[in-house]
């Protein structure tokens, strides 16, 4: 499951539609699709994701590890601006929450 979400956040990297980090985000003005951030942010960083999610009004996901799932060090809020690989990572995430 995990490998999964990790190849479609990979596509959208490499299509130009994954910004990473919680102030590039914060710079962008619409289209996100997904917003996934890390478990481990600090309180601080989730009253901004927390702003930024209602700003965008798209779906939200919560994981542990996403550093690995970004390939990116110390990320702790990626936003998904491509719809189809946004819905399929949400999907995934679904599918794993329903699963634990």
């Amino acid at each position: 499951m995990r490998e999964k979400i990790k190849t479609y956040l990979g596509f959208a990297r490499r299509a130009g539609k994954l910004t990473l980090g919680v102030a590039a985000v914060g710079t962008l003005k619409r289209d996100v699709f997904l917003l996934i951030a890390d478990e481990s942010a600090s309180p601080n960083t989730k009253k901004e994701i927390e702003r930024l999610r209602r700003k965008f009004g798209c779906p939200f996901v919560e994981t542990s590890r996403l550093e690995e799932l970004a390939d990116k060090a110390e990320v702790k809020l990626v936003a998904v601006r491509e719809e189809h690989l946004a819905a399929a990572a949400a999907a995934e995430f679904a599918k794993s929450s329903s699963e634990e």
